[in-house]
């Protein structure tokens, strides 16, 4: 190991030992008898959340020493990489040290866990202070801006020829098909074309995690969180399109019958079949246990009644994952069931085109070209074989198993979205004459850019650690977390940065950063809101975790 590993090395030591400390702190107030107390979890979640986010930061640079360790080895580690190391731990040494930003107005200090003198003790050691003190300075800052302006970013390669290949695919795909039309598609509100739909179908898109043997590519998260990161940087609703995919291919694949498996995943893989998830019902958000939606059984099959809400892509799917309460004796998530549920695909003039079910356009400010909609179900009918592996009361476990994934792959939208943003800003500063000169050459922009490309390569490399556990077949619902966690807030970051880089023309509609600043938005509330992903990390963290 060179001396300059060494002293990242023993940054993060040091730095364990503090997280150990908030993790003591936290553990105390609200763990007894080796469970979270909910009532102390809730008085306390500040801190506790707060500790989710420390320990987040901590693990992103950990996996980012690891990757740059990697590019070292095989002697690809570049000035952009050195410089983006450089800046990752000065910048989130001093964050931890002097608060990490929870969100807008919500920053976690060592004073919150009462860890002042810890604190001091970590900026006091010397690997730790010759970091803050040589690493995110300004420099080094425009030395990184300089090599984005010249085209030269973090190193993307895997290592794996496959998935680098399929990068470069749909990063052609994107350049030439989304990018080109994304806005306008967004403008008018429109669904993703058909033909794109079709062709992206062609590309193995929907199957990628779908076993061979049904038509899929049998590949795993980490493919996947490329190919989702690189159709998210046309626009969001590209690499949105095969969450619904993943999210009912994984459930079907872990759940469903030989039966369910035959008929259902060959269509998903092949884009024949276009799901959507139904789960979040109105009033309800989080609180899976409170759903009240009902299966009632029939001499036919079942019924459905109820109401669900923020269902994206309903009117064009052919499939709907739906969770209802099947067992209405039994209170929280033992009543619930995950139904298969066939349906036939709208059209603009008839949405719904089935009896029993009918739905409503949510208009929002991004993520559009699939569309949201409430649902209203009134008696749809469905046969008995619908449900989900034959068996009443484990919809929620069998979601559950989803969750990882669906949550790996919403961070890899974000690092998708950022990356938009990121290149946007640049080529916005490049061009943008002020004083006679682009704008990029004064500092507060080229820092801008700086910034944007270490976040997101630490988030990127976050998001890769995710998935490959998840590939190990490895429990991952805390990396998966985390990973969520810091990409949706790079995402919200990034997209505001650029949009303050194109100043008044980025408040415009005409331009593309207005989009991007919609979509990211969005990141930090599906599949689990910010701060349920805190909860599950710290919850994870400071709980013992059951192997599988």
């Amino acid at each position: 190991m060179s001396t300059e590993f060494t002293t990242y090395q023993a940054a993060l030591t040091a730095l364990d030992h503090y997280v150990e400390q908030v993790h003591q702190v936290v553990d105390q107030a609200t763990i007894q008898d080796g469970r979270m107390v909910s009532e102390l979890a809730d008085k306390h979640q500040r801190i506790v959340h707060g500790y989710a986010w420390i320990t987040s930061t901590a693990t992103a640079l950990s996996v980012l020493l690891r990757w740059a360790e990697s590019l070292h080895e095989s002697g690809n580690f570049r000035q952009v990489e050195q410089l983006s190391v450089q800046i990752a731990f000065g910048e989130y040494l001093a964050q931890i040290l002097g608060g990490v930003a929870m969100g807008q107005n919500e920053v976690i200090r060592p004073t919150d866990f009462g860890l002042n003198i810890e604190a001091n003790n970590l900026a006091n050691d010397v690997s730790v202070a010759e970091l803050l003190n040589t690493g995110n300075t300004a420099e080094n800052r425009l030395a990184l801006a300089e090599q984005c302006r010249d085209g030269v970013f973090a190193s993307e390669r895997l290592g794996d020829d496959f998935i680098d290949a399929a990068r470069d695919q749909y990063r052609r795909f994107t350049n030439e098909r989304i990018i080109p039309h994304a806005h306008q598609w967004h403008l008018q509100n429109a669904l993703i074309p058909d033909q794109i739909v079709a062709e992206l179908a062609d590309m193995g898109t929907f199957g990628i995690c779908i076993p061979e043997e049904f038509g899929g590519l049998g590949l795993g998260k980490l493919a996947m969180s490329v190919v989702t990161e690189e159709l998210s940087r046309g626009w969001i609703a590209a690499g949105s399109l095969g969450t619904r995919s993943e999210i009912a291919g994984e459930l079907i694949s872990l759940g469903g019958t030989a039966q369910q498996c035959d008929q259902w995943l060959p269509g998903i893989a092949s884009g024949d079949v276009l799901p959507t998830a139904v789960f979040t019902e109105p009033d309800v958000g989080s609180d899976m246990g409170a759903l009240t939606t009902r299966a009632v059984s029939t001499d036919d099959g079942w019924k459905i009644k109820g109401n669900k809400t923020w269902i994206t892509h309903a009117s064009r799917s052919d499939l709907m994952t739906l969770l209802a309460r099947s067992k209405p004796d039994e209170k929280g998530y033992a009543g619930l069931s995950m139904f298969l549920v066939p349906k036939p695909r709208g059209s603009e003039d008839e949405p719904f085109p089935v009896e029993g079910l009918s739905g409503t356009e949510i208009e929002v400010l991004g993520y559009r070209g699939m569309r949201e909609y409430e649902l209203a179900f009134d008696d749809f009918q469905l046969q008995d074989s619908a449900l989900l592996g034959g068996e009443q009361g484990n919809g929620f476990k069998q979601l559950m198993k989803t969750f990882e994934g669906a949550r790996i792959q919403t961070a890899a939208r974000a690092v998708g979205v950022a990356r938009r943003a990121l290149e946007l800003g640049l080529n916005y500063a490049l061009e943008r004459k002020q004083f006679k000169r682009s704008i990029f050459e004064f500092p507060r922009v080229s820092d801008k850019i700086a910034m944007m490309a270490v976040d997101i390569l630490l988030a990127r490399e976050l998001t890769y650690f995710a998935a490959r556990e998840k590939d190990k077949c490895h429990r991952c619902d805390i990396e998966a977390g985390m990973a969520k966690l810091l990409a949706a807030r790079t995402a919200w970051a990034s997209a505001d940065a650029s949009l303050q880089i194109h100043g008044g023309n980025g408040y415009a509609m005409e331009y593309e950063i207005s989009r991007i600043l919609c979509d990211a938005r969005i990141l930090n509330i599906f599949e689990g809101a910010g701060e349920i992903q805190a909860q599950v990390v710290a919850r994870g963290k400071l709980t013992s975790r059951p192997t599988k």
